[in-house]
């Protein structure tokens, strides 16, 4: 194997590289990202940037580390998502079709061993097998993981950045487990998110406010898919009592703000797929934050729960449940001050200007 350090700078370098040549293409291909009252950019912007993350990450992974089944699985279905995503961000598709196909694309990995197979009860150790139902168990989870990403990216660099911060504790998490039990998948998973946060990194270069550039439905559905997948291949797979938990810490900020906005469109008695402005990073702006105050905020927390998710790795039960409610306290706390659960709808948004935008051209450096 080729040496872990070398490998990630060459993911970064490809991805530093690779990203200016996304933004020229997504311009010729008509992947662009126009002004709407719900977006906070106020220019047409490419986006596709997810096309760069992937032709970071599949190579280097392809190249430098062992092609196991589940490997074969991860790269076959962050392929699929990704030609989903392109097709979206250039013609766009229709939300149901669009959940269809990410139905499929989680159907895929399962033949290649990519499932969760058995849920460990965090209160008794047992472990509860769910043959059969582990399909629509791995599928909700990868299509759900999936979608929370995508409703996150909402600033410069918001999505890209938090979905770093998971693969990097992923890959921490990973790590303790392999040093307690000694599997090789577990040491497989750490160096399959580092480079995945190699090639986020890469990108948030030209992602970060001000933006070159959006990730896009191709972004930010590869990335709620690789971490799904991911954290099927390695952390569920761990028969001790809090592994069920673990991942959902790890995605505890894309999670917890999907949770909050089904809650907050039922409390309004609105359909639950009907986008708002009320999410985490809206209501942080509301507040008074710049867009990069609230990203940097949004940073803060969903380090502080990547830190919590690798401290109920190394804890007894008994003290993971005792910090799990804690956590709890503190975000309904957290959620309820800054008001994304219970807060009334805004009025619905008002229509654009019909005076055409122009299109700003890429720069020829970045």
């Amino acid at each position: 194997m080729v040496e872990p350090v070398m490998v990630l700078l060459v993911t970064l370098t490809a991805a530093l590289v690779i990203t200016p040549q996304v933004i020229k293409l997504a311009f010729r291909w008509g992947a662009l990202d126009r002004p709407d009252p719900r977006k906070v950019h106020k220019r047409i912007m490419p986006r596709m940037g997810g096309l760069a993350v992937y032709l970071s990450f599949v190579p280097v992974v392809l190249f430098t580390q062992e092609l196991t089944g589940p490997v074969w699985g991860l790269l076959i279905g962050v392929t699929l998502i990704v030609l989903l995503g392109i097709i979206d961000d250039i013609v766009g598709i229709a939300p149901r079709l669009k959940l269809l196909g990410q139905i499929l694309v989680a159907l895929s990995v399962l033949p290649f061993g990519v499932s969760v197979d058995f849920i460990t009860n965090p209160l008794t150790g047992e472990l509860l097998y769910l043959g059969f139902f582990s399909i629509p168990v791995t599928v909700f989870w990868l299509v759900t993981v999936t979608n929370a990403v995508n409703l996150i990216d909402g600033l410069d660099g918001l999505a890209g950045g938090t979905s770093c911060i998971a693969a990097v504790t992923l890959a921490v998490v990973s790590y303790t487990q392999w040093r307690i039990f000694g599997l090789a998948e577990d040491l497989q998973v750490m160096m399959l998110a580092l480079i995945l946060a190699a090639a986020l990194l890469g990108f948030l270069r030209y992602n970060f406010n001000p933006a070159k550039i959006f990730l896009g439905d191709t972004g930010s559905m590869l990335l709620g898919f690789s971490l799904g997948t991911m954290s099927v291949m390695g952390v569920t797979k761990s028969a001790t009592a809090i592994s069920v938990i673990i991942p959902l810490v790890i995605l505890g900020i894309p999670l917890l703000d999907t949770v909050f906005a089904i809650v907050r469109r039922y409390h309004n008695h609105k359909p639950i797929f009907q986008a708002d402005k009320e999410h985490l990073h809206h209501r942080l702006l509301d507040l008074g934050l710049s867009q990069r105050q609230a990203v940097l905020t949004i940073y803060a927390v969903n380090a502080v729960l990547g830190l919590s998710a690798v401290v109920l790795n190394l804890v007894t039960t008994n003290q993971a449940i005792f910090i799990l409610v804690v956590l709890a306290t503190l975000i309904i706390m957290a959620a309820n001050r800054v008001g994304v659960v219970g807060r009334k709808s805004r009025t619905t948004y008002q229509k654009m200007p019909t005076q055409p935008v122009e299109i700003e051209q890429p720069p020829s450096k970045f």
